[in-house]
């Protein structure tokens, strides 16, 4: 059995490697490293595979999130409302800008944030909610929009671990991750779904005046070479990342379904064990699963995990510390007890090995070893 991996890139680059090959000797030939053909061809057909009017790639995911924030405005004391339950990339953005940081509980169930507790943090000062689409599953977009509708509020999605994931709407239509709300946010980190080779990032907008000013802030301020209109920033996705994007993104279809194919097995065997919760597909989203994350009752979680270990299955834990006890945050003045919901999933969240390329014998070895340690 080939050893077991969280994401398995080499697997990966052994079924497509000739595609990738092919696109890097193709951007090394022509030598167009920056801004090169590769980067406008990858904006184009992401667009039209999200069904999105602009993609203005950046970067990395961090760099998004900064320019949207730039883009939409929002000044020093401004209040925006984010998840306590997230990587840290959502949260120092805010605090960079000058903005005014709010924290609130995620939902128990979905991982992302509960639409209760941004209801009750919204005061005239409150500018934007950032809902991060957490570990390949929508936030509940539909009702975020009504709360920004009715508070002249603006909505960035954080969409960094959920492309290619469907928002389903009460009426039935869909649209993809990250295209509901005024900015959307991706990171193409190696690990993520559509990753590349290094860092990269996009925001995507169906608002043309935001787009042009997320275009101007990403290339220094300018919308015309030296006439800076804009104070920007330099954040430019490569052409050879461009390049590799653009061959996953043709197999990413596919790399979501095989996914979901494993978690199906997950959630077969470990439903009916009584220790273990299966993640909760909520009825509004579809589920890529960038991350398949279990609940482990009875203060297990840490045993299980180096049980595991033991067993050479890797695992991994997010996260395993709310951002109001991070030291950087304690300035914003939250208690360490505020947060229950969050403080309960940092102590029984567990993330399993997902990727497309995992075999069936890596999904038996795992699967038997976790009901074995829990007594199935």
């Amino acid at each position: 059995m080939r050893d077991i991996q969280m994401v398995d890139l080499k697997a990966q680059y052994e079924k497509i490697g000739s595609e990738i090959d092919f696109a890097i000797k193709s951007v090394l030939e022509s030598t167009a490293f920056i801004k090169g053909p590769d980067v406008k061809l990858f904006e184009e057909e992401l667009q039209e595979y999200i069904g999105v009017k602009h993609v203005v790639s950046c970067a990395n995911g961090t760099d998004a999130l900064e320019l949207a924030m730039m883009a939409l405005g929002l000044k020093p004391g401004d209040e925006v409302i984010t998840t306590n339950f997230t990587f840290i990339a959502t949260v120092e953005v805010v605090a960079l800008l000058g903005l005014k940081l709010v924290i609130v509980e995620p939902d128990p169930g979905s991982f992302t944030i509960s639409i209760d507790a941004v209801k009750k943090a919204i005061t005239p000062n409150t500018k934007a909610i950032v809902p991060v689409h957490l570990f390949g599953q929508c936030a509940d977009m539909e009702s975020l929009m009504e709360i920004a509708k009715k508070h002249n509020l603006y909505i960035i999605e954080d969409a960094a671990q959920a492309t290619g994931a469907d928002y389903i709407f009460r009426d039935g239509s869909t649209k993809k991750a990250g295209t509901i709300g005024h900015i959307g946010t991706t990171s193409f980190f190696p690990s993520k779904n559509l990753g590349c080779y290094g860092d990269g990032g996009a925001l995507y907008t169906n608002d043309d005046v935001i787009a042009k000013k997320l275009r101007s802030i990403a290339n220094h301020g300018m919308k015309v070479k030296y006439h800076h209109d804009d104070i920007g920033i330099n954040s430019r996705l490569d052409t050879i990342q461009a390049a590799i994007l653009r061959v996953k993104l043709k197999h990413l279809s596919r790399f979501n379904e095989a996914r979901r194919a494993v978690a199906d097995q997950y959630d077969k065997a470990f439903s009916g064990c009584s220790s273990l919760s299966v993640p909760e597909r909520m009825s509004y989203s579809s589920h890529i699963f960038h991350q398949y994350t279990l609940k482990v009752k009875n203060g297990k979680r840490d045993e299980l995990k180096k049980f595991l270990e033991s067993k050479s299955i890797p695992s991994m834990v997010y996260y395993p510390g709310p951002l109001h006890v991070q030291e950087a945050y304690k300035y914003l003045g939250y208690k360490e007890n505020d947060f229950p919901v969050t403080a309960m999933l940092c102590k029984e969240v567990l993330s399993l090995p997902m990727h497309p390329d995992m075999e069936q014998e890596q999904i038996d070895y795992i699967v038997l070893n976790i009901l074995n340690f829990s007594g199935k």
